[in-house]
């Protein structure tokens, strides 16, 4: 299997070191010698795509309210950086055109995780694929989409077969994640780091499947998971675990 990511991924960007799902953040992966990053897509009332991970937009902007219920406009006079330092005031909400357009000058690859507000699955995911199609240069490879949400992947599937598909999944067994990957034609499995041991791997890389893992940001336990044979880790702190990794 052609290598999907880097062995360190950075976790919406580089999310110890500036704002989440923000283009800062992704220059920050960049800027630490991180060749991929990991990023969360939403549609807004108004059907556009932006880069934010919760439902609402109360932790992460000085604002409070739904991300299904505002604009793109409303969404961007919002400040997405102070609440993370001073540095970062007046950080917009990227939209995942500016998002795509800084990776590919920052030569990064990316997994952009389809994170769709309740309701709104099959639509989010037919606005990333599309979106994709129309962003992305055919001579360089394309994003890894992947997803919680059962209804997004399906739809992903439907919509750009050809797209490389992870199923995201928080816990269960090998068994259930393996069935999983073949409903969707998945190429990876993505599973919580508290989740996997040897055996789970094992079963994984046996099916000819990719295996990456999150959120890890303690170097041991990087250097165990590797060791394991998973394949790449999103970590909030990716430099560190690339040096621990490197020096382990």
């Amino acid at each position: 299997m052609a290598l999907l990511m880097p062995q360190v991924v950075g976790h919406r960007g580089a999310a110890a070191h500036a704002p989440e799902n923000t283009l800062a953040g992704i220059r920050a992966a960049a800027a630490s010698g991180i060749g991929a990053v990991e990023v969360d897509v939403k549609l807004t009332a108004d059907d556009a795509l932006v880069l934010i991970h919760d439902d609402r937009v109360d932790r992460t902007t000085d604002g409070s309210g739904a991300v299904r219920a505002m604009t793109l406009a409303q969404l961007r006079a919002l400040d997405a950086g102070a609440w993370f330092a001073p540095a970062f005031a007046g950080t917009p909400i990227p939209t995942l055109a500016e998002a795509v357009a800084e990776i590919l000058r920052l030569g990064l690859r990316v997994n952009l995780e389809i994170k769709p507000c309740p309701g709104r699955e099959r639509e989010t995911a037919r606005a990333t694929v599309a979106a994709v199609g129309e962003l992305w240069p055919d001579d360089i490879p394309p994003p890894l989409l992947s997803s919680f949400a059962e209804a997004s992947l399906a739809a992903a599937q439907e919509a750009a077969p050809g797209l490389p598909r992870a199923v995201l999944m928080d816990e269960g067994t090998p068994q259930d994640w393996l069935a999983a990957t073949q409903t969707f034609d998945a190429v990876a499995m993505h599973g919580a780091a508290r989740s996997w041991t040897a055996t789970h791997v094992t079963a994984i890389k046996a099916a000819g499947l990719a295996c990456g893992t999150y959120t890890v940001n303690d170097p041991d336990q990087a250097i165990a998971l590797r060791r394991m044979g998973v394949d790449y880790l999103v970590s909030d702190d990716p430099a560190k675990i690339a040096a621990a990794l490197s020096a382990g």
